[in-house]
C-alpha cells in the first residue's frame, strides 16, 4: 500500500521546457526530508515541449493537463483540490530549490504553528539574495525584506510558498478572478488579519529566474525597472483589490481614496512623460474601471475577512514602512520602462 504523502509540491507549468527539470529535480533531491513528497504539475495548455519532458523523465510525477489556459491562480487551486499530502509547497516552474529546503519549511511549520512560510530567494542567474519576503508601503507595494534578523514579514512570494492545506482551505486559495499577480499578497494579508505567522525562514533558500514565468518586474542590469503593460495592469488592480479587501476600516478610508487619486495622477504624468496613450488606458483606467466593476464582490469578500480578524491594528500595520517604494525607486532606477 502506497504511504500518504506528507507534502505535496505544486508545480503550475506554462512553457517552462527550460527550466521545469531543474524545478523538479531540486524537489527529487530533498532527501532529508521527513516523509513521502508528492510532485503534482498542472500544465496550463503549453505550446513547447513540458508535458513530453516531465512524461519522459519523470514518470512519478502525477501531471494534471488543461485544454485551455486558465491562469496560475486556477492552476494552483486546481493542484492543492488533488493533492493528497497534509502540508503543500506552491513552487514555480522557474524555481529551484536548495538542500534542505522542504525540511527547513516543515521545521518551521512546526515551531510556530499554522501560517504560511517562505525562505531566502535568490536571483538564479547571479546567485544575488532577491529578499527575505517582504514588507509594505501604505499602498501596499511590497518592499523587499533584507534583514536576516526579520523573520516576520508582510507576505511570502508564491512562486516558493509554504503551508498546510488546511489552512489553504480555511483561507479559500487564490481568487481565479485575480488572475495572477497579487494572489499571495491576498493569501498572507488574510493570514496575519487571523494573526498567523507570515515567516521566512532564513536557512537553505530557492533560485528564481525572475520575470520568466511572466515576464517583466525587474532591475536590468544598467539599474533601469522593466515591465509589461499587462503586468503593471494586474498588478495594479490586484494589489487595490487586496486594499479594499483586507485593510481595516480605519486605514481603508484613508488610504483607499488616497491610493486612488494617486494612482490617476501617476498614470496621466508617465503617460505624457513617456509620450504613450496605452500606460494611463491599459495600466491606470484599467485599474479604476475593474475596482468600480468589482465594487459588490470584493466588499462581499472583505465583510468575511474582517469578520475572521483577530489582529490589532498594530500588529498588521507592524509589517509596513511609511515611505512609499514607488519614491524609493523612482530615485533609484528613475522611471520603469514599460512595453
Amino acid at each position: 500500500m502506497k504511504n500518504i504523502p506528507l507534502c505535496t509540491v505544486c508545480i503550475p507549468n506554462f512553457n517552462g521546457e527550460p527550466y521545469i527539470a531543474q524545478c523538479i529535480d531540486s524537489v527529487v533531491n530533498q532527501k532529508d526530508f521527513p516523509g513521502e513528497i508528492e510532485i503534482l504539475v498542472h500544465d496550463d495548455a503549453s505550446t513547447d515541449q513540458s508535458v513530453q519532458v516531465i512524461r519522459e523523465l519523470y514518470p512519478h510525477v502525477r501531471l494534471l493537463l488543461s485544454e485551455k489556459n486558465i491562469g496560475f491562480c486556477a492552476s494552483n487551486n486546481r493542484m492543492v483540490t488533488a493533492a493528497q499530502g497534509k502540508y503543500i509547497l506552491l513552487l514555480n516552474n522557474d524555481a529551484v530549490l536548495h538542500p534542505g529546503a522542504l525540511k527547513t519549511l516543515l521545521m518551521a511549520s512546526k515551531t510556530y504553528g499554522a501560517g504560511i512560510y517562505g525562505l531566502p530567494q535568490y536571483n538564479a542567474e547571479t546567485g544575488e539574495l532577491i529578499d527575505l519576503g517582504s514588507l509594505f508601503d501604505p499602498f501596499l507595494n511590497p518592499i523587499p525584506n533584507k534583514d536576516w534578523q526579520r523573520s516576520d514579514v508582510g507576505m511570502v512570494i508564491g512562486a516558493c510558498l509554504f503551508m498546510s492545506k488546511t489552512l489553504w482551505d480555511d483561507l479559500g486559495g487564490f481568487p481565479e478572478w485575480f488572475d495572477s499577480l497579487a494572489e499571495d499578497m491576498l493569501l498572507c494579508c488574510q493570514a496575519r488579519l487571523r494573526s498567523l505567522p507570515v515567516r521566512v525562514v532564513n536557512h537553505s533558500g530557492f533560485d528564481h529566474w525572475v520575470g520568466k514565468s511572466f515576464g517583466g518586474g525587474k532591475i536590468l542590469k544598467n539599474k533601469k525597472l522593466s515591465t509589461r503593460i499587462s503586468r503593471r495592469a494586474m498588478s495594479e488592480r490586484n494589489k487595490t483589490f487586496v486594499m479594499i479587501i483586507c485593510y481595516p476600516t480605519v486605514i481603508a478610508l484613508i488610504l483607499i481614496p488616497l491610493h486612488l487619486f494617486l494612482l490617476t495622477v501617476e498614470g496621466l504624468l508617465l503617460s505624457i512623460i513617456k509620450r504613450d496613450k496605452r500606460i494611463l488606458a491599459q495600466i491606470y483606467w484599467f485599474c479604476l474601471k475593474e475596482t468600480w466593476r468589482m465594487h459588490n464582490p470584493l466588499l462581499k469578500q472583505r465583510q468575511t475577512v474582517q469578520h475572521n480578524r483577530k489582529c490589532s491594528m498594530r500588529h498588521f500595520l507592524s509589517a509596513f514602512t511609511l515611505l512609499p517604494h514607488k519614491m524609493r525607486m523612482l530615485f533609484n532606477h528613475g522611471l520603469p520602462d514599460v512595453q
